[in-house]
């Protein structure tokens, strides 16, 4: 079993931006081609196996255009840049320890917490940072763990073996391996790989010894979910859209994949776990309502009905895990925002909320394999993500990592409220709305409107420095808004900006800058917007529309042009793409593209312009900031550009990351201020 990254809940969870950094949630992971820029030299797995470090890093960030970072700046925002995140990875058979990922130097690595909040004990020791990690189920003396190099999202799998503190790497290290699966007795190791064709997605199946071998080909995008307790099965997920994805049943002997989503039926399927037999599955789709709810399928027989668990709970479920009994299922549900942890007796169905759970978002859930225990990663917006143990059968909940805050102050930062917006047509828009501290009696305070990726994300309170800075430390509001077609809020919502709705989004946007104007103690005419990936894209957009609304805009690794992203975006994630966006092989969508591209109309950008990447940028490749770079230079405007050349999409460095956070505190604070 593996922890709820692998999954494709954790899929939908964030982008990765670089704005959150260490404390960032779980990323999703996948890749794309560098652009026209020279990108930072792929090294080869080190003789011992651990990923070879990155090219000299003391010329791996290029700023041009920038300002000189004042000190000042630097000692304000030291203890923000120190914060840290902690995510269980994995729990020991009998509950008695953790793997977590955390970072105390530069990248996070894998350590082993033997208690709750005792000592984490360092076990890999890299310069790329570990994105994944597990015990062996059989040896308590070897992890397996997951790192790329630079960025480039081409995951390799490696077995550190403790007795030595050596690592074996177990994977062909030039392709992507992007999900892990043990059986249950540790015996064999599952795992994806796109070594075939480079698109798509196959299963590999080895001892998690030495290298394993290619089990079965598929085509397209293909997840490991569960294996059955007999080692005999394994549930696949096959991805073709946010809307479309699909449970399939693996035999490993005869390498026999039986689909059990029923043909004929479009729906997402997220997640699924056998239960305790193998002879069925706990699958959550949203195949019979507008949110994605929990079922029970019989798998002899998939077509017949499906059993619903939690229809009573009208918001999405994140993702599940099976008790080491097979009596308890432990998942979590996403309800407006807000994860709630629930249990559900497998005899009775019986479904329970677990109390005490921190007002937050579950990241991630691994179950225990001979105790009743679950490993829960979650934070809030006031505290980064941390481990916890759920024991099933105290239903308590018991914190086991405490990441350091910079020493700073938790109760001094910003607990945001949702709010409501009504948008151009007259359909209501969530956003969480940090209001700002300090500002002085009858001052208005400027805004930053805060957009996420995906576009099929979903902003939650996760706890993110830069914003907890601008609004507890500079007087700065932060408006983090779910424009239409961000997930979580049924799948109605979810497709209203497809394909020539793309722009509704943005006037969203607009919508809420409307809001913000009627708001007495914010200053519309100090606001700024700031998104990474799909968010970034969202900034120029705006920038486009409402450029004379906006002061500054911050784009992080975003989309300039959707027909060039798509044109070299990588091959395994072309198709993906080109159902939310359009194929930009089609005559007609590629004039649609080019047309709402920001690109096309970059003379409407007046507002200054802060741009941000990546060169080894595997999901946006890095020629699409430097080509609106170029653009609204040409255009006679000034653009702040920072490209990381040991990166992907979005800064995990510490030393990288904190340039950029200065860099935009600065930007946002110079454009920002009262005239």
């Amino acid at each position: 079993m593996t922890s709820t990254r692998h999954r494709l809940t954790a899929l939908l969870l964030a982008t990765t931006i670089a704005g959150c950094g260490a404390t960032c949630p779980p990323s999703t992971h996948t890749t794309a081609t560098t652009a026209a820029e020279e990108p930072a030299p792929q090294a080869e797995p080190s003789a011992g196996g651990e990923p070879a470090p990155s090219a000299d890093t003391s010329a791996m960030v290029v700023l041009d255009g920038t300002p000189e970072i004042p000190p000042a700046l630097h000692a304000r925002l030291q203890q923000y840049l120190e914060t840290r995140a902690a995510t269980a990875e994995s729990i020991a058979a009998d509950g008695s320890s953790l793997l977590v990922t955390t970072r105390f130097a530069d990248t996070a690595q894998v350590h082993q917490v033997r208690a709750p909040l005792g000592d984490r004990h360092q076990l890999t020791f890299g310069e790329e940072p570990v994105r994944a990690a597990a015990f062996y189920p059989n040896d308590e003396n070897a992890v397996l763990y997951q790192a790329d190099v630079g960025g480039s999202e081409n995951y390799q799998l490696y077995r550190l073996d403790r007795r030595t503190g050596r690592s074996t790497l177990l994977t062909d290290g030039t392709h992507r391996h992007p999900g892990f699966l043990f059986s249950h007795d540790g015996a064999r190791l599952a795992y994806t790989s796109n070594a075939r064709n480079e698109r798509d997605i196959d299963v590999w199946v080895g001892d998690g010894r030495t290298p394993g071998e290619l089990l079965v080909e598929r085509t397209g995008d293909w997840h490991l979910l569960d294996w059955s307790r007999d080692g005999a099965r394994i549930l696949l997920l096959e991805y073709v859209s946010i809307t479309d994805s699909r449970i399939h049943l693996l035999d490993v002997a005869t390498r026999e994949v039986r689909r059990i989503s029923p043909e004929g039926v479009t729906a997402a399927d997220r997640a699924a776990v056998f239960d305790a037999s193998g002879q069925r599955a706990y699958i959550a789709s949203d195949r019979g309502s507008e949110f994605v709810e929990l079922y029970e399928v019989d798998l002899a027989s998939p077509a017949s009905e499906w059993r619903p668990l939690s229809r009573a709970i009208p918001w999405n479920v994140e993702d599940v895990v099976l008790s080491a009994d097979g009596r308890t299922l432990v998942f979590s549900t996403n309800e407006d925002g807000i994860s709630v942890l629930r249990t559900m007796d497998a005899r009775t169905r019986r479904i329970t909320a677990i109390e005490g759970t921190p007002r937050g978002v579950v990241a991630s859930l691994v179950a225990a394999r001979n105790a009743p225990m679950v490993a829960v990663s979650m934070g809030t917006a006031t505290t980064p993500v941390d481990a916890y143990v759920l024991d099933l059968r105290r239903r308590r909940l018991e914190r086991w990592t405490e990441s350091e805050i910079g020493g700073l102050d938790a109760s001094a930062f910003v607990e945001p409220s949702l709010i409501h917006y009504t948008s151009f047509d007259g359909r209501e828009i969530p956003a969480f709305y940090y209001r700002a501290r300090g500002v002085a009696e009858g001052t208005r305070a400027p805004v930053v409107v805060y957009i996420h990726g995906g576009p099929e994300a979903q902003s939650r309170p996760w706890f993110i420095p830069i914003v907890q800075f601008l609004a507890s430390e500079a007087g700065i509001a932060v408006l983090v808004p779910n424009v239409r077609g961000s997930d979580g809020y049924g799948k109605g919502y979810l497709a209203l900006d497809d394909g020539l709705h793309r722009e509704d989004s943005v006037r969203d946007i607009g919508s809420l800058l409307d809001w913000i104007a009627q708001q007495p103690e914010l200053d519309a005419s100090r606001a700024a917007v700031y998104g990474g990936s799909y968010g970034g894209y969202m900034v120029l957009a705006s920038l486009v529309h409402f450029g004379d609304r906006l002061r500054a805009g911050v784009d992080i690794v975003g989309i300039a042009n959707f027909v060039t992203f798509l044109e070299n975006t990588a091959a395994y994630r072309r198709d993906l793409r080109r159902v939310e966006y359009g194929d930009e092989s089609n005559a007609e969508m590629r004039t649609f593209l080019a047309q709402i591209s920001p690109i096309s109309r970059v003379e409407r950008i007046q507002s200054a312009l802060f741009v941000a990447h990546g060169a080894n940028d595997p999901r946006v490749p890095a020629s699409e900031a430097e080509q609106i770079v170029r653009a609204v230079r040409a255009s006679g405007h000034d653009v702040w550009y920072m490209l990381a050349r040991n990166e992907g999409h979005g800064f995990l460095r510490k030393e990288n990351r904190d340039v950029f956070t200065e860099l935009a505190v600065m930007f946002l604070e110079q454009h920002l201020a009262a005239h």
